[in-house]
């Protein structure tokens, strides 16, 4: 009986453990080796990564240790991939070569492009591209575009949501390649951005931290941001995609409601939550993959002071938050 117990026990904290990763950047002058990184990530059961351009010193350090990895394809490389052979010897180069020990989940292709930027004319090229080379090297590796939450308007009540009429002709097609490739839609979804945009949104509702739900329903706003991009899929015929959260996180400092209470608040309450299998009130019952933002402070990031602040550790290595990950 206890054999089986702890064999439950075993199988239920793999599988909360696996529905959290965390992004790793490196544009900053401090930080450690990519191998002290990788180190970093096991002997806190982080079970998954995110990489934002093939980094082979990365990838080399990577191997073997079963970490699952979304891997970036660099913004600059997008518009040579919208040729096919260019797609191939990108695969040749960065993924058929790891393969057989680094556990590639989901190739980005594009990280936050807008519609109306010179990228989005190369994305759904770039992944079918991709996506035929992977196939072609017997790969079983999914493609996809991470989006941001500026894709949707009319987002509450989240089942309003709806892609903006400049969005909608951008990714459709790319929602349509995602459903007949079985790969999920990548989304970065930031209530901080939310809340520090309009402060009239409830602090604790952003944190998580909310006693009961409101008038519509939800108890957070991480939820009501997911459903309304669920809800968007939905109208455009895409009601069975799933959608991973490529990116979730709160700063520490530099900006309305970043201190390091409310991002350790944050951050505990998003782990344990994607982690639950309560799911969204449109979702219900399925853990919700999310990759938290980000490993280390990077203190030669550009924009908003914030940007310099979501860390969930030092580049000593040290923890900014007693978090646990598994």
């Amino acid at each position: 009986m206890s054999a089986i117990f702890l064999l439950v026990g075993m199988l239920s904290s793999i599988t909360v453990a696996q529905s959290i990763g965390v992004c790793y950047g490196v544009i900053g002058d401090n930080l450690p080796s990519r191998q002290e990184v990788v180190d970093l990530y096991k002997t806190n059961g982080i079970g998954r990564m995110r990489i934002y351009y093939p980094d082979e010193e990365a990838l080399q350090a990577l191997r073997g240790s079963g970490i699952e990895l979304i891997m970036d394809v660099a913004k600059e490389t997008l518009q040579s991939l919208t040729d096919s052979n260019a797609a191939t010897d990108w695969v040749n180069k960065y993924v058929t070569p790891y393969s057989q020990d680094v556990n590639f989940k989901y190739i980005a292709v594009g990280n936050e492009i807008h519609p109306n930027t010179n990228e989005a004319q190369y994305i759904l090229s770039a992944m079918t591209n991709i996506q035929n080379a992977i196939s072609s090297a017997n790969l079983q590796i999914k493609v996809s575009t991470a989006i941001d939450s500026t894709l949707i308007t009319n987002s509450y009540p989240p089942n309003d949501g709806v892609f903006t009429s400049d969005a909608e002709p951008y990714i459709k097609p790319i929602i349509n390649f995602l459903v007949s490739n079985g790969a999920p839609l990548l989304a970065n979804v930031y209530p901080y951005f939310a809340y520090a945009n309009d402060q009239s949104i409830p602090l604790a509702y952003a944190l998580f931290t909310q006693q009961g739900n409101n008038d519509v329903g939800y108890q957070n706003l991480f939820d009501a941001m997911l459903d309304s991009i669920y809800a968007a899929l939905e109208k455009v015929g895409a009601s069975n995609l799933q959608i991973v959260v490529s990116e979730s996180g709160w700063p520490s400092e530099g900006g309305a409601g970043a201190s390091i209470d409310n991002a350790g608040t944050y951050y505990a309450n998003l782990i344990r939550h994607a982690s639950s299998g309560n799911g969204t009130p449109k979702r219900p019952g399925e853990s919700i993959e999310t990759y938290l933002f980000a490993m280390f402070d990077e203190n030669q990031k550009q924009g908003a002071d914030t940007e310099r602040h979501f860390g969930l550790f030092n580049p000593d290595k040290s923890p900014k938050y007693q978090l646990s990950f598994n």
